[in-house]
Order: C-alpha cells, then sequence, then structure tokens
C-alpha cells in the first residue's frame, strides 16, 4: 500500500491524481511555485511544499527540488501527471534510485519509447506499420537524403527523435528547402531536448490523429481500453478528443486492440500508456507512444466506466488489473473540449484574475478544472484551465450536450476558446465525423 504520494504537477491534473487518491485513502503532498500557492489541489492537500520561483525550470522541473521534498514530506511514491517530467526517463531513474515508487513506466521503457527511431523499430516487429521513411537518423550525406527523399516524395516531414507537444517538426515541400528544414529542425530539436537527432518521414496528406489507451500491470496483464479521435488540432496541439473514433471499421479495431496489447507485453510495459497513429486510407501508420496518462483520459473513462487515474495507482502498488479484456464494454459516445485561457481568434494567451466562474452542468456532463471566482492564472504555463466532457448515448446527442453545456458555462475577467469550441460544434464537418488533422487550420485559414 502507498500511504502518501508526491503529486509532481500542478493545475487540473494534480487535482484530478488527488481526487483519485483520496477515494483510496492515500494522503497526498503538493508541490507548488512561488506562483501557484493559491492553487486548488494546494489548498486540499495534506501537505505541500514550496518548490522555486515561477520559471518551470526552477520548479516543476526542478528533479533535486522535486525528490527533496518526497524526502521532507516521508513520501512514499511520486505521481508525474502530464507535461513537464512525466515522460522523462532520467527522472523515473532518480526517483526509484532515492527510493521511491515512480507512477508510471519503468524507465527504461519510458526512454526507449522516448526516441521515435528506437519506437518504430519496436512495433515492427508485432506487425504495426509505420509511416514510410528514413529507418534511420539522418546524417550529414546530402546526396543520400535526397534520393531518400525522392524516392519517398515530397512533401517530407522532417521530425525530432525526441520530438514531442509539437515540438520538432518540420516540413520540406521541395528539395531546394530540404537541407534549410533540416539544419532548422536539428537545431529546434537541440534546444527544446537536448538532442538534435532527426529522421525523415512522408507527409501524409490527410489523415486522421487515432489513439489506443493502454493499461498494463507488474504481472504481465494488459488490456485496450478502446480508441480515441484526436484529430481536432491547431498547430499539433490538441483541442477536441473524443471516443470511441468514429467511422473506424469494428474488424480493424478489434485487431488493432489486439496487435497494441501485444506490443505493450512483448516491451513489458506497465501503467497507463497510448499508442498515437495517423490513419488515412483504412491504414493505421504509427508515429509515437505517450509513456503517461493523457490530457484527454477522461472521455475513455467515460465510456468504459474505468477509473484510469485509480487503476494507476494500484498498478503501482503492485495489484493485478481488476478488469480483463473481455469486461470492457463500451457505451455511449463522449467528446471532450479544453478550455484555454487564450483568445479565440488570435490564440494570444490571456493570463489574469477570473472574475466569475461557473461550470456547466446537466446529464452526462463532468468538468475537470482547478479554477474558481477569484483564482488568478499565471502567465509562465500551458494556458489550459479546464476540460468539458460531454458523455451520451449517441454521438449525436453528444455533440448537443456539448454545446449546451458550453452555452451555459460562464468565465469573466479572461479571455477563453470557448466561442472556438463552440463553432466547432456546430460544423457540419465535425458533425459527420472524420474530419483530418488539417481540417481546423485550413477552416482558421492558418
Amino acid at each position: 500500500m502507498l500511504d502518501k504520494i508526491l503529486i509532481a504537477n500542478r493545475g487540473e491534473i494534480a487535482l484530478r491524481i488527488q481526487r483519485a487518491c483520496r477515494e483510496l485513502g492515500i494522503k497526498t503532498v503538493a508541490i507548488y511555485s512561488t506562483a501557484d500557492s493559491k492553487q486548488k489541489h494546494v489548498l486540499l492537500a495534506d501537505e505541500s511544499v514550496c518548490i522555486g520561483p515561477p520559471e518551470s525550470i526552477n520548479s516543476y522541473l526542478n528533479m533535486p527540488a522535486i525528490i527533496s521534498a518526497a524526502e521532507v514530506t516521508d513520501s512514499m511514491a511520486i505521481h508525474p501527471g502530464y507535461g513537464f517530467l512525466a515522460e522523462n526517463g532520467d527522472f523515473a531513474e532518480q526517483v526509484e534510485e532515492s527510493g521511491y515508487v515512480f507512477i508510471g513506466p519503468q524507465p527504461e521503457t519510458i526512454k526507449l519509447m522516448g526516441n521515435k527511431i528506437n519506437a518504430k523499430d519496436a512495433v515492427k516487429e508485432v506487425g504495426i506499420s509505420c509511416i514510410p521513411g528514413s529507418d534511420t537518423a539522418l546524417d550529414d550525406d546530402m546526396e543520400s537524403i535526397y534520393k531518400l527523399a525522392d524516392e519517398i516524395g515530397y512533401p517530407v516531414l522532417i521530425k525530432a527523435a525526441s520530438g514531442g507537444g509539437g515540438k520538432g517538426m518540420r516540413i520540406a515541400h521541395t528539395k531546394g528547402n530540404l537541407q534549410h528544414t533540416m539544419d532548422l529542425t536539428r537545431a529546434e530539436s537541440k534546444a527544446a531536448f537536448g538532442d538534435d537527432t532527426i529522421f525523415m518521414e512522408k507527409l501524409l496528406e490527410e489523415p486522421r490523429h487515432i489513439e489506443f489507451q493502454i493499461l498494463a500491470d507488474q504481472h504481465g496483464n494488459v488490456i485496450c481500453l478502446g480508441d480515441r479521435d484526436c484529430s481536432m488540432q491547431r498547430n499539433h496541439q490538441k483541442i477536441i478528443e473524443e471516443a470511441p473514433a468514429p467511422k473506424i471499421p469494428k474488424e480493424q479495431r478489434e485487431e488493432m486492440f489486439e496487435k497494441c496489447v501485444l506490443f505493450c507485453k512483448k516491451i513489458g510495459y506497465q501503467s497507463a500508456g497510448t499508442l498515437e497513429f495517423l490513419y488515412e486510407n483504412n491504414q493505421f501508420y504509427f508515429i509515437e507512444m505517450n509513456t503517461r496518462l493523457q490530457v484527454e483520459h477522461p472521455v475513455t473513462e467515460m465510456i468504459t466506466g474505468i477509473d484510469i487515474v485509480k487503476e494507476q495507482l494500484k498498478i503501482a502498488m503492485g495489484l493485478p488489473l481488476s478488469i480483463k479484456q473481455e469486461d470492457i464494454i463500451e457505451k455511449g459516445h463522449a467528446i471532450e473540449c479544453r478550455i484555454n485561457a487564450e483568445d479565440s481568434k488570435t490564440f494570444i494567451p490571456s493570463p489574469g484574475t477570473i472574475d466569475l466562474w461557473h461550470p456547466p452542468g446537466g446529464p452526462g456532463i463532468r468538468v475537470d478544472s482547478h479554477i474558481y471566482t477569484g483564482y488568478e492564472v499565471p502567465p509562465y504555463y500551458d494556458s489550459l484551465i479546464a476540460k468539458v466532457i460531454a458523455f451520451a448515448n449517441t454521438r449525436e446527442s453528444a455533440i448537443t450536450r456539448m454545446g449546451i453545456a458550453l452555452s451555459e458555462m460562464i468565465i469573466e475577467g479572461i479571455q477563453t476558446n470557448r466561442d472556438l469550441q463552440t463553432e466547432i460544434m456546430q460544423h457540419n464537418a465535425f458533425k459527420n465525423g472524420g474530419t483530418d488533422i488539417h481540417y481546423l487550420e485550413k477552416r482558421l485559414g492558418l
């Protein structure tokens, strides 16, 4: 049993983890920067520790400070949430070497899947397809690189091996700008991830972004909780997610469930994880695995009835999964809108004080948020302030409920992207289902 857990994160996900801990009778320790002293999860925690100034590099990314906070509070485990250090294999390693349980996969697994080249090599062994491209890192031999690009066909995508979060990806449309694109991607990757390894992929024209949720325990049991469609994106950042993914043939879905489970068993995966794919012309192409809890996990929870965070905690305690694959019955449809503190049209962040917060309600509506009236949204972190989830028996009804929920929601004092979310709910293309990852940017003229 884990009696006390330190939550190495902030915002709505820290509050979400805290609530799961409280259900299981686990005490929580909140860490916070000086800008986050009035965070809801900090106010509700059994203990709290200030770990540094507002800048992430000196607080939520400060590994020694986080581990020291675990030491002084006599915590038994650390939950990284998502973002910050959640997929940092070195952090997971330091946590375990310091004598604490890391609530997530093993450090070596995080490192394996954190390198996209190694990850692609691993999934191919179980028959999962990857996007055509370079099988190895690109070197300085431009003659062979030009030849490869010609074989793949322009446009090509230059990607950082250690990339993530939409960073480290650039498109080369012609031979003339290929080298320049490579140089820019190398520099961006080095600055963002400390690794300038890059590779090349064919740029798919109209793909959808489909992902599969996995749970795996320490006893070799692995289950797939279904899929999600996360194609509604801007600048590679998800805005709306839904489960199950519409317009995917049942047989194909079940085949992918089996392949994802087989792969996770092969690498000895533990904890919650997500395999992400691009889907075009009835073909799935693997892009990466997120070795952590996803922002959009609530839509899967709504259609399966399974609390993914609680399962994560139980897995970390060494308990076997409480459900088998045959126990998973998907019911209805769920949609999640990410509510960001930003202008709906310019997408410029909008920090400031929330003068009034009135969350929506009604049947099938769930709101995951850490904000409250009087809360000050700081300018230092991601702009996500709330997730509104609508669940119903059908996709059409879920869209209707989401539209009503957005109309009921009141956030005064700052700008949010609510108007954009409302507009999308009214788009015929979205209502029909199956929009690709470029749809929103084309619609917005970006």
